[in-house]
């Protein structure tokens, strides 16, 4: 659904704005107007979008939580929707888990894996779809088919013979989503996730067509962050590349960021090339020597992943500091004392960020998703700011990390210009986490030694993150033209490489 702007997009947007207008106004520890929220946001008696307005407000109470960081409240005991409200506003506040949320009552209870025959049979004589069924599962009543659901093993034969394309199979769209498959159903057929093997990719908050997913955000914490004495800088990801639609131009996003309350902007670009020369260097020392594949390190939904259904295969996938760290640790040694906030397209680098070894690093992650309820708090009009200095210091190959098979390009052109005599390096990517699967299935197999592999969660890369705004095909055309443009193309010729090796030996 992305690039359509739905009432489920509309609602989120809506309370990601309520939350932030709440934290640039809070000053005195007063919190009481989050009861007022739900009906800003859903106004008036009559219900829009379900049964009842009731239900509605409900609902947007637990998205105003999540929103603020806070955790759902229990649906079977009391408890007011203030309920450590007042841990907000600690800048310090990380995550609880978990990240990824379903919200109970907003679940639509999806059939899931189910054949159903729609009113499009026509009863035809032939019916083909009863002489195929291997179970002898549909039967004609009335003069029409009809599925014997105890009977049926969905081998989708009936699906396929049907003239009039009148069966389908219904899949709960969280769950059709889930490459890791961690979502079942309850015992009330409501969605449940599996967090032993849930990665964060966010993939399931993104399809739900009823808004019951959502993950936990820092946009209180960020916007008091802002507010204090210590200077704020915003690390902006590729995948920016229209996320806030055709009036915010490159050289609008440092002036729209800084309407914001940040001190500046970087772009992870940046460190993009600092990961490419890094991932580079380790893919030589290491291929074929020490390990029979490397797997590339930018995705943390695609690296856990790897470590939980491969644990025998973890040390392939790259040790090199991730673009957000790195860029993360260049703005803090640029600006000592400063703080980071990771702005970009992915729920899972929340996660990342989450880990005592990077939250030094990275104070604050937040989605474009939720920056968009930001503008619309501080009522920034993209159309008319003003163009000012564009975001530069990236090669071309940097900034297309944000697209699928633009991190092994970049570490293929570096391992050419360093290392010439190492020979044509062999390359296989998967985007979407059912192939990345597959791919490493394969690359235990034996099918990809000597191969460098990329993996990214979501399906075509960054720039289908569960947190993007845009039309992937828009999003792609608009990066190649800024590398185009990009006045350096490869990561060897960033002014930053000297860095590296200091941001890596941090401790």
């Amino acid at each position: 659904m992305r690039g359509i702007y739905t009432s489920v997009t509309d609602i989120k947007k809506r309370v990601y704005a309520e939350v932030a207008r709440l934290s640039y106004d809070y000053e005195d520890g007063n919190l009481k107007q989050m009861d007022e929220i739900p009906y800003r946001v859903i106004p008036g008696e009559v219900s829009q979008y379900r049964e009842s307005v009731f239900l509605e407000r409900a609902i947007v109470r637990e998205q105003m939580r999540l929103a603020m960081g806070l955790n759902l409240r229990s649906f079977s005991e009391h408890a007011p929707v203030l309920q450590g409200a007042e841990e907000c506003v600690k800048p310090e506040k990380y995550y609880q888990p978990p990240l990824i949320n379903i919200i109970k009552f907003a679940c639509h209870k999806c059939p899931d894996n189910v054949v159903r025959v729609t009113d499009s049979c026509q009863g035809c004589l032939a019916h083909p779809c009863k002489e195929i069924c291997p179970t002898g599962a549909i039967t004609f009543e009335g003069g029409k088919s009809r599925i014997d659901e105890s009977k049926c093993v969905k081998c989708g034969k009936c699906i396929k013979v049907c003239p009039y394309n009148a069966i389908m199979k219904l899949e709960r769209p969280c769950a059709k989503v889930c490459g890791m498959k961690a979502i079942s159903s309850d015992e009330y057929g409501r969605a449940e996730i599996n967090y032993d093997m849930c990665v964060s990719c966010g993939m399931c908050l993104a399809h739900c067509p009823f808004g019951a997913i959502a993950d936990k955000a820092q946009i209180f914490q960020l916007i008091q962050a802002i507010k204090s004495d210590t200077p704020v800088y915003a690390a902006i990801a590729p995948a920016v590349s229209n996320q806030f639609g055709k009036n915010m131009t490159p050289g609008k996003l440092r002036t729209a960021f800084k309407k914001l309350g940040f001190e500046d902007i970087l772009e992870v670009a940046i460190g993009a090339d600092l990961c490419t020369i890094s991932e580079a260097r380790d893919f030589v020392n290491e291929v074929p020597e020490k390990l029979n594949f490397m797997g590339t390190s930018c995705c943390p939904a695609w690296a856990s992943m790897a470590k939980k259904l491969f644990p025998e295969m973890k040390d392939n996938i790259s040790m090199a500091l991730t673009p957000m760290v790195l860029t993360g640790r260049l703005l803090k040694k640029m600006h000592p004392g400063a703080k980071v906030a990771f702005i970009g397209p992915c729920a899972a680098k929340k996660l990342e960020a989450s880990r005592t070894s990077v939250r030094s690093d990275i104070d604050f992650v937040l989605t474009f998703e939720e920056v968009l309820g930001m503008f619309e708090a501080k009522n920034v009009n993209f159309e008319e700011l003003e163009e000012s200095e564009v975001m530069h210091g990236a090669s071309a190959d940097g900034r297309g990390f944000a697209m699928s098979g633009g991190v092994a390009q970049a570490v293929v052109n570096c391992i050419e210009e360093m290392y010439p005599e190492y020979g044509p390096v062999k390359v296989e990517k998967a985007n979407g986490l059912a192939e990345c699967r597959k791919m490493l299935t394969l690359a235990k197999a034996g099918k990809y030694n000597g191969y460098l592999l990329e993996g990214m969660a979501c399906p075509g890369g960054c720039i289908a993150g569960a947190g993007t705004l845009a039309p992937v095909d828009a999003t792609i055309k608009d990066i190649n033209d800024h590398k185009n443009k990009s006045t350096i193309k490869r990561a060897l010729q960033s002014d930053y490489q000297t860095m590296l090796d200091i941001l890596e030996e941090k401790s």
